[in-house]
């Protein structure tokens, strides 16, 4: 390979893809919701605590993620969990109950999908780049927002021409499409083909900045817990990204399709929607990133949690606007959608350490989807009990304004580098 293209970024390509994936798994839920309350007379909290399930599992066993690809190593994590997924997302075709729904997706998938998120992306981060951290990770964050765009409107297309059963052979056909991609690509470190990470201008910087690989990553995830625990910052973090995760992927991911359905906008209308926020979130995502490596990062949440929050508070009024009112909800909250985490993880890791970063990160994101989890089923509860979508969306602006302060406190009365002054 030609050394002008450092084998960093063949590793943050290779992320990227699995990453999509597993992403466009993880949204489906969302143009499934009509189909199963259809077929099966479901209602909309009992599948969306299936979806709760799911979105818990996928945050909690992301601590224990890191430490197992610090034991196992990266590589073999992934293609486990990309079996993992394959396997519950065929079982789904087949299911009858909701017990066999919750097995299928709300285990299966969500502990395959676990091991596939946020904390994949971070951890190769640390291992392999030295510089553009900050603009890296929010490219690996952005292919959360690409897996929507790539798959929210083709499946939602195919649930209302085909089927659902048919969208988890599509599912299962591109998880089959990847694996041997990871297999033969997706390396551990730069010392495994020769290289210091990107950036790195000294051989002791190769060494990766997490402590030697532990023998028992249920240890080692714990350990992280309880030095993190210790220390205030890391509370509000977990606090502001709680309700992060119940404000996107709880409720605008799970709920916005079938909102809008209530509305009288077909699925693929509706999809076509969360695709367009896929596309501003790249972009969104992609310039925090880029931010963060310049900009005081407590400024920039307490900006994304107040455009969040205003959005969610308009949402009501944009439902009577289908050809105005909803594109400009779609831009807007697609640009803040999780343009969040670049500067989450730049200030954990300046809260707990490098040596620690990856795995508090970790815990992080598992406060996170239990915030989804709660997001998720808290508005299905309500639209069966209201019929209506509306207390849902103004108590989670309201949450996210009340966040945009909390933020602020974030590092209160330490000092902050000078590279990252506003």
């Amino acid at each position: 390979m030609s050394r002008r293209v450092h084998y960093a970024w063949v590793v943050l390509a290779v992320t990227f893809v699995v990453l999509i994936c597993a992403a466009g798994v993880r949204a489906t839920p969302s143009v499934l919701i009509l189909p199963l309350e259809q077929e099966f007379g479901w209602s909309r909290a009992t599948i969306s605590s299936v979806v709760t399930v799911n979105l818990v599992l996928y945050g909690v066993v992301g601590p224990f993620s890191a430490a197992i690809m610090e034991r196992f190593g990266m590589r073999w994590t992934v293609l486990a969990s990309i079996l993992l997924i394959a396997v519950g997302v065929s079982l789904a075709a087949y299911v009858r109950e909701p017990w066999q729904l919750m097995l299928a997706w709300g285990i299966c998938v969500g502990l395959g999908t676990g091991n596939t998120a946020i904390v994949l992306g971070a951890t190769m981060v640390s291992r392999w780049f030295r510089e553009r951290r900050g603009t890296v990770m929010g490219i690996v964050t952005a292919s959360t927002a690409t897996g929507q765009l790539v798959f929210l409107p083709l499946l939602a297309w195919i649930v209302e021409h085909r089927g659902w059963r048919m969208v988890t052979l599509v599912l299962a056909g591109a998880l089959a499409t990847i694996f041997p991609i990871a297999a033969l690509l997706l390396r551990e470190h730069p010392a495994d083909v020769g290289l210091h990470p990107y950036g790195a201008t000294t051989p002791s910087a190769t060494s990766p900045p997490m402590a030697a690989s532990p023998s028992n990553p249920l240890k080692h995830a714990i350990g992280a817990l309880r030095r993190a625990a210790g220390l205030r910052d890391f509370w509000l973090l977990a606090a502001s990204f709680f309700v992060c995760g119940a404000t996107t992927n709880g409720l605008v991911g799970t709920h916005l399709v079938p909102a809008c359905h209530d509305h009288g906008i077909t699925e693929v209308k509706a999809a076509g929607l969360l695709a367009t926020m896929g596309i501003f979130d790249l972009l969104g995502t992609t310039g925090s990133g880029f931010l963060s490596d310049k900009y005081d990062s407590r400024k920039l949440l307490f900006i994304y949690y107040a455009v969040r929050g205003i959005s969610l508070l308009y949402l009501p009024l944009a439902f009577g606007d289908h050809v105005f009112g909803l594109p400009f909800f779609a831009v807007l909250y697609g640009l803040d959608w999780i343009a969040t985490v670049p500067p989450t993880v730049k200030l954990t890791s300046d809260a707990v350490g490098a040596a620690d970063g990856p795995i508090a990160f970790g815990w992080i994101v598992a406060v996170h989807q239990v915030g989804a989890g709660v997001g998720a089923f808290a508005a299905g509860a309500i639209r069966t009990t209201a019929t209506t979508y509306t207390p849902a969306w103004i108590s989670a602006g309201t949450l996210c304004l009340a966040t945009a302060g909390v933020v602020l406190l974030i590092g209160k009365g330490m000092a902050i580098p000078s590279h990252v002054q506003a």
